[in-house]
């Protein structure tokens, strides 16, 4: 039996458990199987017991000769260790004497070293002076032998003279006797650039690629690139500008074919005049596009050849000049196809510079026409630029940007001008509407032409709306946008301009719908009570107007409101599309790409910054706007704050118009409410100098009441004309309201009726404090008049005012007990300042 005693030397070692495993090992034993008897288990106990007794006694063995060995060891141990400390010691005895000897050895080496530095330095310059003294003596003979080399006329030789020669002066630097020589250096490199200038041109001009790539060795050679460049430019310059002369020489062909055929177009004028007609530059325009491209196309392909380390820049430098040389004639052939577009102008020979310019008839303007042909030459020149940029592709970013400003600086002046040019033109255009004011007409016509006036202020909103929407389309058409901010600012001014027209159509329908003011504090404000300023009221004179023609005015009146309200939707609804338009702009103007270049604290653009964002943003973003907007960055920062200020839902693009847009509703309001109050006014303008006030009770035999028992006329003409109000109310209701929203529609018609009820009762209530003195007959008669009123403000489901209560309760009061009636009432039911007046009115005395 095999014993693990590995168990024993556990810390947790339980021999309890040790002694049951082994124990139930043995059972498992097939002799116990078989004899299932416990003297077999006591019988392997015994045997256990003896093989851990013979084991303990081996290790007790093992044990105490292994101490005796060690304990052998121990001495021997210790005499190691005390000669390993000996050496030790010993050893650092020794370092630190090597260590002394190379910091002795160092400090010397140092001296060494720096002498040797000296000696290196001194050597250094003896080698330069050796080779300046070198470089002069071969600069000396370079230069008195020179003349032989360009004699020679072996060029290539000519420039490597003269590359030595520099070499050589820069190397001996400015010495004064060599003065002379970088002269002659100055004026030798002139010279050979003159003798391979005509070599160069006949090179280039008959395409001889191995001659043109010599001679630009040779310029590259003397550092006169430069002149490499401005050849293939003079050269190349010529055939473009014989495509842009070519206009005007068919021009002149189309205007003697013109002459020549006048008897014949005069006498047929059925037959088609586009033959004959003045060749335009907008026909001719996209034919010039495409002949400079097929030109460039070559040129590209020949460059690749001939340059293939210069071409990229090499043929963009050549449109650049040439777009540079024709720049003048451009804008002046393009401002020219601006006015042919309009009669006016074509007969004077002018065009949209001109005009803003001042350089015109009075009244000239511009007109959409003119700007509409500017817009189409841009989109022809947008095309070529899109494909110069698809086939100067491989250009660097900033060559491409060059190239494409280039090619869009003829529009740069319109540009810089858009905004007055579009002011201009919405101006004209505003101007153009029929929106000629109102006009008093005799009785029976002010309704007709009230009606007619509101219809021409109604249809003219969405009118304007449509040219703003079309200013908005032309400036993302014409500019990419980059002038939405002069836009906006333009925007707001015809805005203005416009209301500022409907507000004085509004002055004239006053006078139309009779109520003129002759003085301040009148109309809706007096009557809420929001005014204290007293004005007098120039009420219509209804003695020659019938009832039809009345609410013929009446229900031209409410006709305004719809126009007021026609104001207010269509422009926020406008605003909301611009702030949609600001946000599409914010997008493709790539804000985050030029965050970086237009940084707050800088002044300028970057060229670094401009590459490293475009890059980011892919060619593809190199469009008129981003053009236009990388040369102004302030500019630039201005447009980018109105972006970032159009995401917020409260701004308003349109700010000043958007003020006034809120007033214009409010002076209709006004207008209204005078035009639904005016009835009213007339009528109570006078009760409180009725003679019936102060009537005296005549003296009858038999007991007759002394007062009428039915409302006097003017209050039932006020009251019957306040419950007819809101059949006149709830049709323009229905129409004001969006989607026929019959609860709109509804509370609409409510509003406005409580409003002319209120007033009524505040004019009337006016009135009842202005009479002087009123008898019982009187009083009783007003009490009639008042419950009257107070029965159809109940109708109108108008609450009854505390003040109109009063003076019920008091008229109606016997005049003996109204004394009483005060006294007892604490202010719970009565107006006590109203009961007091009343008191005052009837000679109550409060005193007694």
């Amino acid at each position: 039996m095999m014993i693990d005693l590995g168990a024993f030397s556990d810390e947790k070692f339980d021999a309890k458990k040790w002694i049951n495993t082994a124990a139930s090992q043995c059972s498992r034993h097939p002799t116990h199987q078989e004899e299932q008897s416990a003297v077999v288990l006591e019988k392997h106990m015994t045997d256990l017991e003896m093989k851990l007794q013979m084991m303990s006694e081996e290790i007790s063995a093992s044990l105490e000769e292994q101490s005796s060995a060690a304990l052998l060891r121990v001495p021997r141990a210790s005499r190691d260790v005390i000669r390993l400390r000996d050496d030790s010691i010993s050893l650092r005895t020794s370092v630190s004497g090597i260590i002394l000897k190379l910091k002795k050895a160092e400090g010397s080496s140092a001296e060494s070293i720096s002498a040797l530095a000296k000696v290196d330095t001194v050597k250094q310059r003896m080698e330069a002076a050796y080779e300046t003294l070198q470089d002069a003596a071969g600069l000396t003979q370079l230069s008195a032998s020179v003349e032989d080399v360009f004699a020679s006329g072996d060029l290539p030789r000519a420039a490597e003279t003269l590359a030595n020669m520099r070499h050589c002066l820069s190397a001996v630097g400015e010495v004064a006797e060599f003065a002379n020589v970088r002269k002659q250096l100055e004026v030798l490199e002139d010279r050979l650039e003159e003798m391979v200038q005509p070599r160069l041109s006949d090179a280039l001009a008959n395409r001889k690629i191995d001659a043109v790539q010599d001679l630009r060795q040779i310029l590259i050679r003397i550092g006169r690139f430069k002149s490499l460049e401005l050849q293939y430019t003079k050269i190349h310059l010529k055939p473009i500008k014989k495509l842009w002369e070519d206009f005007e020489s068919r021009r002149r062909v189309s205007k003697l074919v013109n002459e020549k055929h006048e008897a014949d177009r005069v006498a047929s004028l059925m037959e088609s005049s586009s033959s004959l007609s003045t060749l335009s530059f907008s026909s001719w325009l996209p034919s010039f596009y495409d002949e400079v491209l097929l030109y460039l196309e070559q040129e590209w392909k020949w460059c690749m050849v001939a340059f293939p380390d210069d071409y990229r820049t090499l043929v963009p430098k050549l449109l650049i000049e040439a777009m540079s040389a024709l720049g003048a004639g451009f804008v002046s052939r393009v401002n020219l196809a601006t006015g042919e577009v309009v009669a006016e102008t074509r007969a004077l020979t002018k065009g949209v510079l001109d005009i803003l310019s001042g350089d015109m008839p009075k009244g000239t303007k511009i007109q959409t026409k003119h700007l509409e042909a500017l817009i189409e030459l841009h989109n022809m020149t947008g095309a070529f630029a899109r494909n110069i940029q698809h086939l100067f592709s491989e250009s660097s970013l900033q060559v491409l940007l060059d190239t494409l400003k280039a090619i869009y600086s003829p529009y740069e002046s319109y540009k810089k001008r858009y905004g007055q040019i579009e002011r201009a033109i919405l101006s004209s255009e505003i101007a153009g509407l029929d929106l000629r004011g109102a006009v008093a007409r005799g009785v029976g016509a002010q309704g007709i032409e009230l009606s007619e006036t509101v219809r021409r202020m109604e249809e003219s909103i969405p009118q304007v709306i449509v040219l703003l929407e079309a200013a908005v389309e032309r400036c993302i058409n014409f500019t990419g946008g980059s002038e939405a901010d002069e836009l906006i600012l333009a925007l707001d001014d015809i805005m203005l301009q416009f209301i500022s027209t409907l507000q004085e159509t509004l002055k004239s329908l006053r006078a139309v719908c009779g109520v003129d003011l002759t003085g301040e504090g009148t109309g809706l404000k007096k009557e809420m009570g929001l005014d204290k300023r007293e004005g007098t009221h120039n009420a219509r004179k209804l003695d020659n107007v019938s009832d039809e023609e009345e609410w013929s005015i009446v229900q031209g009146a409410l006709q305004i409101l719809t126009v007021a309200d026609c104001l207010t939707s269509r422009s926020s609804v406008f605003e909301a599309s611009l702030r949609s338009t600001l946000a599409r702009l914010s997008t493709s103007l790539s804000l985050s790409v030029f965050g970086s270049s237009l940084d707050q604290n800088q002044s300028h653009v970057a060229s670094d910054d401009v590459n490293d964002g475009l890059s980011l943003a892919g060619r593809a973003s190199l469009d008129v706007a981003a053009l236009r907007l990388i040369d102004v960055p302030e500019k630039a920062r201005r447009l980018f704050s109105l972006l970032d200020q159009s995401k917020d839902p409260r701004f308003h693009a349109l700010h000043l118009a958007s003020q006034r847009v809120s007033a214009f509703a409010d002076t209709v309001n006004e207008l209204v409410y005078d035009v639904l109050i005016s009835k009213v006014r007339q009528r109570l303008s006078d009760v409180a100098r009725l003679p019936i006030w102060s009537a005296v009770e005549k003296q009858s035999a038999f007991p007759l009441p002394s007062f009428s028992a039915y409302p006097q006329s003017y209050v039932t003409s006020v009251g019957e004309y306040l419950l007819t109000l809101p059949q006149q109310l709830e049709p323009l209701a229905e129409g004001i309201s969006s989607d026929s929203n019959t609860d709109e529609a509804q509370f609409f018609a409510t509003e406005w009726m409580f409003k002319v009820a209120e007033g009524a009762t505040a004019l009337y209530m006016e009135q009842l404090r202005g009479i002087q003195f009123i008898t019982d007959r009187g009083a009783q008669q007003l009490s009639v008049d008042i419950e009257y009123l107070s029965n159809v403000l109940a109708a109108l489901s108008m609450p009854i005012p505390p003040i109109l209560a009063t003076f019920h309760t008091c008229l109606s009061t016997p005049r003996d007990q109204l004394r009483d009636l005060v006294k007892s009432d604490s202010g719970t039911q009565l107006d006590l300042p109203t009961a007091h007046l009343v008191c005052k009115i009837r000679r109550v005395t409060l005193d007694q």
